[in-house]
């Protein structure tokens, strides 16, 4: 199978309620990475009018990469972007 995946972190096939389904989470390289980020540096960032809950639109903005909004929802302990990440929000964003 081949799978393009937008986290470019590798994949790992699971089945689910009977179906084959294709994620990154808990792959080996996914965790290696998370793993890693444990040691980065960070710095403070602040939501700018325009981008509340937008994480595709802050991974833009800091990364230059709308594909590492997970990025920014999983090191801001984000679980519903639609409901956080809101104007003027403080956010930790990694030096990777």
């Amino acid at each position: 199978m081949n799978y393009r995946n937008h986290l470019k972190i590798g994949y790992q096939e699971v089945e689910h309620k009977n179906n084959k389904v294709v994620t990154s989470l808990n792959s080996k390289n996914f965790r290696d990475f998370i793993k890693t980020t444990k040691n980065l540096s960070f710095r403070v960032g602040n939501i700018p009018p325009g981008y509340q809950h937008r994480a595709d639109k802050i991974a833009n903005l800091f990364y230059g990469d709308p594909t590492l909004d997970w990025l920014v929802c999983w090191s801001n302990n984000v679980s519903d972007p639609f409901q956080q990440l809101n104007i003027g929000d403080r956010i930790r964003i990694l030096d990777i």
